[in-house]
């Protein structure tokens, strides 16, 4: 895909008469395989790791299905606690050469306003007061631009780091395999499985069409075809149907 666009940008500037990758049959993207997670294990995982200093981090993934770049790319600018929402402006990597860098969003969707319930505002209250007591400890002021997940100097935290630590707690709780990503497959499943609209699940996820969603969780559906069916039989069908005219049909 990269290499198509190249030589496709090649072909706009004159430089070749056509795009020599045009021929070549592009290989159907694959799905990582999504291990059973369910609110259960979800509650288990979050209690194992109360004492944890990544707590914060995995209840807020747990409970905005955000992306593990767009959580550690946060700032404090970025977190409205008094609106209950935060802001998604930009994202935090770590390439292969173990730089990290700071650039935006995955898609343009994907800058965007998630609101949050109210225990996610309450630990993240109380994980705005702990660092607070540390930048005090270490003589120095917490900014509105650092980064809310940091270690205690105010140093980035490797986002490698996270994953790892996730997984080990996922093992440790007894479902190993399972990635700090299944913790945004989760946010999304638990919320259709609740009835809640397909556009708000792909608004809070940052998909960049509703497509993209359904096809990601075109396996809860079926539970939802039998709640709708069962939503009109309640509307429509309340009474038992008449025996028609006897004849021929």
């Amino acid at each position: 895909m990269v290499l198509h666009r190249a030589l496709e940008t090649a072909v706009s500037w004159g430089l070749l008469s056509r795009n020599p990758a045009d021929q070549v049959k592009s290989p159907r993207p694959g799905h990582h395989e999504w291990h059973p997670f369910d609110e259960v294990d979800a509650r288990h995982l979050l209690e194992a790791s109360r004492e944890h200093a990544l707590y914060p981090v995995f209840y807020l993934a747990i409970g905005t299905g955000m992306r593990r770049s767009e959580i550690m790319g946060l700032r404090w600018c970025d977190v409205d606690l008094t609106r209950c929402q935060l802001y998604v402006n930009r994202s935090l990597h770590q390439l292969h050469t173990r730089e990290i860098v700071i650039c935006a969003p995955k898609t343009a969707r994907s800058r965007r306003t998630v609101a949050l319930s109210a225990p996610v505002v309450e630990v993240l209250r109380r994980y705005r007061a702990r660092r607070e007591a540390e930048t005090v400890v270490l003589g120095v002021s917490l900014s509105e631009q650092d980064l809310v997940f940091a270690n205690p100097d105010g140093s980035q935290i490797r986002p490698d780091y996270v994953t790892r630590t996730w997984a080990k707690m996922a093992a440790k709780c007894g479902f190993p395999g399972v990635r700090l990503h299944d913790a945004r497959h989760l946010h999304a499943s638990l919320l259709l499985k609740q009835g809640i609209h397909p556009a708000i699940v792909q608004a809070r996820l940052g998909h960049a069409s509703i497509a993209v969603t359904m096809d990601l969780y075109s396996h809860i559906s079926p539970g939802l075809q039998e709640a709708a069916a069962r939503s009109l039989d309640e509307l429509v069908f309340t009474e038992p149907p008449e025996a028609g005219p006897a004849g021929n049909y």
